[in-house]
Order: C-alpha cells, then structure tokens, then sequence
C-alpha cells in the first residue's frame, strides 16, 4: 500500500513542476549558453547549445518554450525539463515567424504539415488535422481544404523571395473543441465574415 502511495506522490508532484512556468536565459549575452531558469532565474537545467538553437522570446515565462533545434526544420516548443512537446507551425513562409498564442491557443503541424492546436500549459488539445488553419478570434478559427500556394510575385529563381499567398478551395470554420462546425465552397473573405473572424495577430 505505501508502494502505491508513493507513485501516486510521485506522479503528482511530478505534474506540479512541469507545470511550472519557466523562462529562457541566455548566458553572457552570447546566445550560445541558455538554461532554462524559473521566474527569479534560478538555473533549473542547462541547454545543450550542440542541440538547441535560437530561441523565441527569451526571458519570457510560460509553460513552454519556443527553439529552432540544429539539423531539425521549423520551430519546436519544449517543456520544463527541456523535452520536446510538438512543432510550431511558422506562419509565414521563408521567414522565421513562429505562431503565437492567441485566445490561449497556439497552432502546430504534424510531420506531414497537418495543423492542430495547443493550449497554453503546452497540451495537445486539437490534433494535427487541418489543412489551413486560421488563429482562433472569439473561439473559432477559420479552417481550409484542397489549397494551394499562390506566389505574390514572379520568381527568376529559387534564391528570390519566396512569398506566397494560400488560396484554398472549400473553406469553414471550427469551435473551440475542433469540431467543424461548416464546410464548403465558401471563400475564406465568406467565411470571416459569416463568424465576424479577425486576425488578432
């Protein structure tokens, strides 16, 4: 019985400090060394600067946290104890812009570029599904299908900008539990206005 208890102790109080908000710090100003470090500093681990790369938001509490990791693409959100918990989905392409919390959502993709949500302790509470997705603006987000990206300019070459603009062929929207709510051959100008979406951003 005091074997069991004992687990159970563990694993709460293992909860409670990965629920902890923490920050990132770099070391000598160099962004070389980081750690990650409570709300007063206080060192917690050191981060392999072998693995970890630039880090969004420094000296910013929160549940997560948001890397570049070497010889790994896009952006990755870890814990507490420096685990790795999902992909970031940039939000626009060929440059580094990781998505933000908004509405205590923050979108993420799967390996095959699927998009889902999670919330702001870091948990997966929408899994990677959609297509396109949109931030939430009073809990809906606006979700596309059958898309394709459309250059916003003429490219010479691959080494010019790359900006592109998506353009989808059914669009719809979802609530706060992913649940599709409508979908359809609707623009993605129908639709916001439908929901009175906004980008909060």
């Amino acid at each position: 019985m005091k074997s069991i208890f004992s687990i159970i102790l563990f694993l709460i109080l293992q909860n409670s400090y990965s629920q902890k908000k923490f920050q990132i710090i770099y070391l000598n100003n160099d962004y070389n060394t980081s750690i990650i470090a409570d709300k007063n500093g206080k060192v917690i681990k050191k981060l392999d600067n072998e693995i970890y790369g630039i880090n969004y938001r420094p000296e910013t509490l929160g549940y997560f946290s948001i890397f570049s990791i070497k010889n790994d693409s896009g952006w990755t959100a870890i814990n507490i104890k420096g685990e790795k918990l999902f992909k970031v989905l940039n939000t626009e392409f060929g440059t580094p812009s990781p998505d933000n919390l908004i509405e205590n959502k923050i979108r993420i993709v799967d390996e095959n570029g699927k998009i889902g949500f999670a919330n702001n302790k870091g948990k997966i509470i929408i899994p990677p599904k959609f297509e396109q997705a949109s931030s939430f603006h009073n809990g809906k987000a606006i979700i596309g299908s059958k898309c394709k990206n459309i250059p916003l300019l003429e490219h010479s070459s691959e080494t010019d900008c790359q900006h592109h603009y998506t353009n989808c062929e059914e669009n719809g929207y979802i609530n706060n539990k992913g649940k599709i709510i409508q979908m359809g051959n609707f623009s993605f100008e129908e639709i916001a206005n439908k929901i009175n979406w906004k980008d909060n951003e």
